[in-house]
């Protein structure tokens, strides 16, 4: 669905899955200053848009959900997962309730599975699911943002900023009010600096939540029955994840970002022989891991979100194909 603010000066569309918003509108570092000082806006309307309403709606999204939603209070912010029966992430709900319907968004495309998985489960319950994309808009306001809320809109806050169901008739509006607009690689790049996962990003068909991070914030552990719940508890009781999410400072001499799917090996030369040996080998060596997610960001320069495997040391050089990084842990191997 194509973002009326395409039209806005400087735009420049976005591309693949984020394809109709703008991915900046000339100025990517500016537009980052203004999100990390609490000013503008960004246009996330191509994102998937859910609700469900009705008496029996917390009760029956608690047991199709990771996250404990049945007490859930109006207004308070939360994150949930789908996952398969073998407990492979298939999607990330962002939710709020507003103690009447609770609102979702979800990356965009995935609306239409999710709503028809959500539709099979739903039996004798009193609820009601809507696919809300076509008239409903999120944007986002960063922390800090004092850009009025129009009233009567679901708001998610998050210690990030706030997510906004916005009438999408009304986004053209609102963009007059609360700019300067930001693109979504500003966005993106503070997500990335946030070590924030993003399902299609930082996950493929075997991710597990345990390998993002996920637990906690978006799987409750001590919840009753979910499909895929027997591989989360195995993997919290038993053992480990088999990969596990870093965030990666760039060589800043290169000209190119390493592209998402960039091989990842050990650098000559960074750990003993002994420990190059069980990760993988040196720089000709098999590969380690990859690139999830790249950005430059305004003051860290190049960075990037990967995968990589558990029993990567924690101190080793890496290399992204040709790019030397550094890596920081997210989460504990």
């Amino acid at each position: 669905m194509k973002s009326p603010l395409l039209t806005l000066p400087g735009a420049v569309p976005a591309e693949g899955v984020d394809e109709g918003v703008a991915a900046h509108y000339g100025d990517l570092f500016r537009e980052q200053r203004a999100l990390a000082d609490g000013t503008g806006f960004v246009d996330l309307s191509h994102r998937g848009v859910v609700t469900v309403s009705g008496p029996e709606r917390l009760g029956w999204l608690h047991l199709l959900l990771t996250q404990h939603v049945q007490e859930l209070p109006p207004h308070e912010a939360t994150e949930a997962l789908v996952l398969s029966a073998n407990g492979h992430i298939e999607h990330a709900l962002y939710l709020v309730d507003d103690g009447e319907t609770t609102w979702a968004h979800v990356e965009p495309g995935t609306q239409e599975a999710l709503v028809a998985y959500l539709e099979s489960m739903k039996f004798f319950y009193r609820v009601e699911v809507a696919d809300r994309t076509e008239d409903i808009a999120l944007v986002h306001l960063p922390a800090g943002s004092i850009a009025e809320v129009p009233e009567g809109v679901a708001v998610r806050e998050t210690p990030y900023g706030r997510d906004l169901f916005l009438p999408r008739g009304d986004l053209e509006e609102f963009a007059r009010t609360a700019g300067p607009a930001a693109g979504l690689l500003a966005y993106e790049a503070l997500r990335v600096e946030q070590h924030r996962p993003r399902l299609g990003f930082e996950t493929d068909h075997r991710t597990i939540p345990h390998e993002l991070g996920w637990i906690g914030s978006a799987v409750h552990l001590e919840k009753g029955c979910y499909r895929g719940q027997e591989t989360v508890a195995r993997v919290q009781n038993l053992g480990k994840p088999p990969r596990r999410l870093v965030f990666l400072h760039l060589d800043g001499s290169e000209v190119h970002l390493p592209a998402p799917g960039t091989e990842l090996r050990l650098a000559g030369g960074g750990t003993s022989r002994s420990s190059e040996a069980e990760s993988g080998g040196g720089p000709d060596g098999r590969k380690i891991g990859f690139i999830t997610t790249s950005a430059r960001h305004h003051e860290l320069g190049p960075v990037a979100l990967a995968l990589v495997k558990r029993n990567v040391p924690v101190d080793a050089r890496l290399l992204a194909g040709d790019t030397a990084a550094a890596q920081e842990t997210v989460v504990e191997p």
